[in-house]
């Protein structure tokens, strides 16, 4: 493998393992969700308004008026002679998968930094929060051309992996870089989501959704049926506010492309785009019931991402 210049060792580019673990201390007072006290002697000090992994064997225990006679253990009931019960809680802990693009479509920034930069900050903020909450996180990173995946665990360990691996590909993102073949998409990495994560996960999605489509909302759709999906959606604010004159050079990483902001059909052009896809991302929002966050690679990210967050509790509380 041939070493990768990184552009003038500028944070703002390329990150490292070592500048994403150092995001601990900005992740601590993240919440992903609203928790109340629980009133439950036996399920743990709080309860989560998102779904849970289901119920765990407590104990057993004899009879009692009023219990339903489902929970009866015949069993045992029958070699000890008398009515014995057996005893559920409910299981709190539930495994986090994150999901963080860093495709060449991702290596674009106007202001702050990259699309890639931030998503890469944005995911491990994510994944020292669900560590800090004890529970279990890993992730899928992914390029153009491979997936490096991270199974769950409850460590710093795994925090650190995912931000090896994150680093490991984002370092490699450079305008010089030779053509690769688009192999691995959006579409792709969720199919192997759905294959590794079968119910009860919390789902994390940092991407800027390039190239999405009817196969991604039907994949989010079956996601979403057994777990409990957040979008970070990381966008640039470029398109949204498009200088009126000069001329720009934009690359999808084979192919470049000189456009005229001076021209007004160029400028409308490109406005439509970034209108229509706007309007699709908002309808998958209403019609899966996504929270889908907006994370600008303008702004320092972990303010976004508290900020986002209490947004998103808040109108879970008035639902």
């Amino acid at each position: 493998m041939r070493p990768v210049k990184r552009a003038l060792d500028d944070d703002r580019v390329h990150v490292t393992t070592a500048s994403l673990v150092a995001l601990e201390s900005q992740a601590r007072d993240l919440r992903f969700v609203q928790r109340a006290k629980s009133h439950q002697q036996l399920s743990g000090h709080m309860q989560s308004n998102l779904r849970g992994r289901g119920l765990i064997f407590e104990e057993l225990r004899e009879y009692l008026p009023g219990d339903d006679i489902r929970s009866i253990d015949w069993r045992v009931t029958a070699r000890t002679g008398s009515p014995v019960v057996r005893v559920y809680g409910e299981e709190k802990e539930r495994p986090t998968t994150i999901v963080v693009d860093q495709r060449i479509n991702m290596f674009f920034g106007s202001r702050r930094s990259m699309k890639s930069v931030t998503a890469a900050e944005a995911a491990i903020l994510c994944a020292w929060r669900v560590l800090g909450a004890g529970d279990r996180v890993g992730g899928l990173v992914f390029n153009n051309s491979a997936v490096s995946e991270v199974k769950p665990h409850r460590s710093r360990n795994a925090v650190i992996a995912l931000a090896d691996a994150i680093a490991e590909q984002n370092i490699r993102l450079c305008v010089s870089s030779p053509d690769e073949p688009s192999r691995s998409s959006l579409d792709d990495v969720l199919t192997r989501l759905s294959s590794v994560v079968h119910h009860d996960h919390l789902l994390i999605i940092v991407s800027d959704f390039d190239g999405h489509g009817d196969r991604t909302r039907d994949l989010l759709v079956r996601l979403s049926s057994r777990n409990d999906i957040i979008c970070l959606l990381v966008y640039d604010p470029f398109l949204l506010e498009l200088p009126k004159r000069g001329e720009i050079v934009v690359s999808g990483g084979e192919l470049q492309a000189q456009l005229a902001l001076g021209q007004s059909s160029v400028r409308s052009a490109i406005d439509a785009f970034a209108r229509r896809r706007g309007r699709e991302l908002r309808a998958w929002q209403r019609e899966l019931g996504l929270p889908m966050l907006p994370v600008s690679a303008a702004e320092e990210t972990a303010p976004q991402l508290r900020r986002l967050l209490e947004q998103a509790n808040w109108r879970q509380r008035r639902r």
